[in-house]
């Protein structure tokens, strides 16, 4: 039995009914609910005393608290844990939200960023929070790698895939390259790659380097480190975290405590660090997931909340994710389904064009 199971058996109806309807009332409008505002469509006549000796019980049992003196009473995260865990009624996706998140894939378009661009566009729209999404790497099998000086400390490396698919990188090459060290370690690559994906190559040319070390000089094994190694770590994940709707995180911030949480939120996404974290927070199984205030350690300062879930390839292996962040007062019963459908959405697109 969980913590939240466990906490519930303990409440009473009465208590639950009040626990449920702070929680309710405080996500639909963030403001702290008092005791004269539950008594008026309670669901049995009671007193506001009553119902302030139950608010009483419920924040010594760490479920409630209150912002200030004298003031009503909104959920801990505790409480929230719990609402979302044991009381949450999940709705049914809405029609016109469908529509939104389905009008961005409208097109046969085979640009896959640029479509989870216009997703995550939309997810943030009816959401009103900020969307995450992570694309896939790209897993097609690579036709050809070229490297091109720009500069003594500039060059490009560009790949370009077998289903047409090309990026490139400006890296800073080792001191020394030349126009024929550049050549050399194309065509060594060249000759390895063809029907290799970009997961592949790291292993694969480093074994290849190992054994056919009188085949290559110095120069050139250096050039292939250094231009490969843009697509992994720091390299690969400027391009991967797509962030939409950061502006939505503002509204109805206006203390300066909600402003300096949404200031270190922002300085989080712009970063867009940890995207192997993101990912992992998602890859324990399919389905959505929702990390409320400190649980979640990617945002874990801003006091916000994330629902994240993964979405897979045809082969049903996680190779991205999508969510939403906001203040962990979300619409979670709303909020879960978009997630969720989009997730699904995303998975149905890469599947296709794989």
């Amino acid at each position: 039995m969980t913590d939240a199971a466990s906490i519930l058996e303990q409440l009473n109806d009465r208590s639950r009914e009040v626990f449920r309807r702070v929680v309710e009332s405080y996500l639909a409008n963030g403001d702290p609910v008092g005791s004269r505002t539950l008594t008026r469509d309670f669901s049995e006549k009671v007193s506001a005393a009553t119902i302030r000796n139950v608010m009483q019980d419920l924040e010594y049992m760490g479920l409630l608290g209150s912002p200030h003196i004298s003031a009503g009473r909104i959920p801990t995260q505790e409480g929230l844990r719990m609402f979302v865990d044991g009381l949450l009624e999940v709705s049914n996706l809405e029609a016109t939200d469908r529509q939104a998140i389905d009008a961005t894939v409208g097109s046969n378009s085979q640009d896959v960023g640029g479509v989870l661009d216009r997703i995550g566009a939309a997810l943030s729209g009816v959401t009103r929070g900020a969307s995450l999404v992570l694309a896939p790497k790209h897993e097609a099998p690579i036709k050809h790698i070229e490297f091109v000086s720009l500069g003594h400390d500039r060059a490009l490396v560009v790949l370009v895939f077998s289903d047409g698919h090309v990026e490139n990188r400006i890296f800073t090459p080792p001191p020394g390259q030349t126009p024929s060290s550049m050549r050399e370690a194309a065509n060594f690559l060249n000759a390895l790659i063809e029907g290799k994906t970009l997961s592949d190559l790291q292993t694969v040319i480093a074994r290849q380097i190992a054994a056919r070390r009188q085949e290559i000089d110095q120069l050139a094994r250096d050039l292939i480190d250094s231009g490969l190694a843009v697509w992994e770590g720091e390299g690969d994940k400027y391009e991967r975290l797509i962030v939409r709707g950061r502006a939505n995180l503002l509204s109805g911030a206006s203390e300066e405590k909600d402003l300096e949480r949404i200031r270190i939120l922002f300085d989080d996404l712009e970063r867009k660090r940890d995207i192997a974290d993101f990912l992992e927070l998602a890859d324990e199984g399919a389905g959505v997931r929702i990390f409320i205030g400190s649980e979640n350690k990617l945002f874990s300062l801003s006091g916000s909340s994330l629902v994240v879930s993964p979405y897979m390839n045809a082969d049903r292996k996680i190779i991205g994710a999508v969510g939403v962040i906001g203040p962990t007062r979300l619409n979670y019963g709303r909020i879960v389904p978009i997630v969720d459908y989009t997730a699904q959405l995303v998975g149905k697109l890469i599947s296709d064009r794989s």
